[in-house]
């Protein structure tokens, strides 16, 4: 596609490597707003989040996947079957490393996926603030010797590192195409989505041991008042045992509280409104082995 003589690029990226390796950091970057939900705990994305990244001669539309991982459960098959399905259906592959990590049997599995695929793969060392130049050579060789890659690009994406070059080096990938998106969108994927996943994300924050792999967020309604400038989120955090749902709740009901407190702002920050934010917590026995409920909160394993 040309406008005014001007080649126009446009074509889907995915973003994939293990657990806990940057991934929703640097979507959340090149889009300039948050929209995928961050953790030092494994496995917090759950399902592909679409970021849209559109300038004057390209639109990117990146999809952060699930860390690839050993499942244990019937949510965790899911997770991993999002991630191996998107390798086909993208323009290009970055497949993201830890720069404070040696390569391990994890990587060398989604290498071995890899080989299986014709689309061209880059090597995302993420993290390199945070380790030395020689250190970072000495990663580079490990993984080269083990599979070809079209370009290899450092960066740091919680600091913005060289990611202006590699959003230009990704660009030359993409093929002549249309918009698939309005200027101004940044996600395809509706407000309650991410939402639920605000919510989640406080969470995990706030949360450790066994909670954080145990919670799914269902929201209930969103009511937005015409009168005022406010909107009305009623939400229901799912969790699979009794005694979590007092973990959750806390004190007094103290620790649901912070929860509430602090999804509410990202929330306004999303809405641009103010939010009145009503938290309840329900017990779902074993919700992640279970088909059906697993569909009730968004993991439908036949949409992949």
């Amino acid at each position: 596609m040309q406008e005014n003589n001007k080649v126009f690029k446009s074509g889907f990226i995915s973003i994939i490597g293990r657990p806990n390796v940057g991934k929703s950091t640097f979507l959340n970057r090149v889009v300039g707003q948050k929209i995928a939900i961050m953790s030092d705990k494994p496995q917090t994305t759950r399902n592909k989040v679409q970021g849209v990244v559109t300038t004057d001669d390209a639109q990117m539309i990146y999809i952060d996947t699930p860390g690839i991982h050993k499942p244990k459960h019937r949510l965790g098959d899911f997770m991993v079957k999002v991630a191996r399905n998107t390798l086909s259906e993208v323009d290009v592959i970055m497949f993201m490393v830890n720069a404070e990590q040696k390569i391990g049997p994890g990587d060398r599995f989604i290498m071995e996926m890899l080989k299986n695929t014709e689309t061209p793969v880059f090597l995302i060392i993420n993290k390199i603030d945070l380790v030395h130049p020689d250190d970072l050579l000495e990663t580079i060789v490990s993984y080269t010797s083990e599979y070809e890659f079209v370009e290899i690009v450092p960066i740091s994406a919680l600091n913005g590192n060289n990611t202006d070059k590699l959003l230009e080096t990704l660009k030359a990938y993409l093929p002549e195409g249309p918009k698939y998106y309005p200027d101004e969108q940044i996600t395809d994927h509706p407000e309650r989505f991410i939402i639920s996943e605000f919510i989640r994300e406080k969470v995990l924050h706030l949360t450790r041991e066994e909670i954080p792999h145990s919670v799914a967020v269902v929201i209930e309604q969103i009511e937005r008042e015409k009168d005022r400038d406010i909107v009305n989120v009623m939400a229901t955090i799912v969790v699979d045992r009794d005694s979590q749902k007092g973990i959750v709740i806390g004190k007094k009901g103290a620790l649901l509280k912070e929860i509430g407190t602090k999804a509410r702002k990202d929330i306004e920050m999303l809405l641009g409104s103010r939010v009145f934010l009503e938290l309840w917590v329900k017990v779902q026995k074993d919700w992640r082995n279970r088909p059906t409920r697993l569909k009730e909160f968004g993991f439908n394993d036949e949409d992949y």
